[in-house]
């Protein structure tokens, strides 16, 4: 099934269109080590981007300035025209949700308790707890299959539970756009699928932006209507999956060499891993150990 079209199955028309989030030549860096430098990126409203590159190549960073978690050195990030740094921070987590890579829940804390937090930003001293609220609630837990575990303290959830526990969260949070940092570490192979038909649920019924941090590149393919490749700290290809997970842009970002072929049940590029002890008739053969010489 194509991952390309955000509309709910059986519906004739798409969900009005979320805000839209960009950045402009972005510098970010930590204890003045750059990271990040001189980007521009416009997210895809409405779609699922999924941000795939080498370790320390400045993916979760990326996001965390996207979040407003990390202050760009230079450059800016927008959100509807608007710079992040302008909007009331309540405002902004009514609109801009994030669930970074390992959260942590307070020790006791159940699964509602959990997902209840994620109206925070839509309470003040005059409103607080509603019937909105509770609803919204009951519908991430039902959304995220969720339900039975309601009562369950989060700590007593396998992973892919709490995990899905996380993003119940976030969809109580009601927010139009999210962001997620690795959402599928440390799940087994079926918890991390689940994860990810979850958030293509979400996607495809709400019109909901999602931006994910991926290392699966079979995954980002096969989910993400919109790929990003980066490579120390820049963007080096960005498109549909097709245009972008490529043999050549694979080798550049990762220094790998793979054959794509398509996958036998999404048609989205499989990347398949060359190595010295498996490798094709293309592939350049492994270069042989040069015996030592003592002068």
């Amino acid at each position: 099934m194509s991952t390309t079209d955000s509309r709910t199955p059986g519906s004739s028309e798409a969900p009005a269109p979320g805000p839209e989030l960009r950045a402009a030549g972005l510098h970010l860096a930590y204890d003045g080590r750059t990271v990040v430098e001189d980007l521009d990126l416009t997210v895809p409203t409405g779609r699922i981007t999924a941000i795939v590159g080498a370790n320390a190549c400045g993916k979760s960073t990326l996001l965390r300035a996207l979040a407003r978690l990390l202050a760009p050195r230079r450059g800016v990030v927008e959100l509807d025209g608007a710079a992040l740094r302008s909007i009331p921070t309540r405002e902004l987590a009514r609109t801009l949700g994030i669930l970074p890579q390992t959260p942590v829940a307070p020790e006791g804390l159940t699964v509602t308790d959990l997902v209840g937090r994620g109206r925070s930003p839509h309470q003040t001293w005059w409103r607080q707890w509603s019937a909105a609220d509770e609803e919204a609630v009951r519908a991430a837990l039902a959304a995220t299959e969720l339900t039975d575990l309601a009562d369950r303290p989060v700590d007593e959830l396998s992973g892919g539970q709490r995990q899905r526990a996380w993003i119940a969260m976030a969809v109580a949070q009601g927010t139009p756009v999210l962001l997620l940092d690795e959402p599928t570490t440390y799940l087994d192979l079926a918890h991390q699928i689940d994860v990810l038909d979850l958030i293509t649920d979400l996607n495809r019924r709400e019109g909901r932006t999602v931006v994910m941090v991926l290392h699966d590149l079979n995954q980002a393919c096969r989910y993400a209507d919109h790929v990003i490749a980066m490579k120390a700290g820049r963007i080096v290809a960005e498109g549909p999956p097709a245009e972008v997970v490529t043999e050549a842009v694979v080798e550049d970002v990762f220094a790998l060499r793979c054959r794509i072929t398509p996958d036998p049940v999404s048609g989205t590029p499989m990347v398949i891993p060359l190595g010295r002890h498996h490798h094709d008739d293309r592939a350049p053969a492994p270069r042989k150990a040069v015996p030592a010489t003592v002068d």
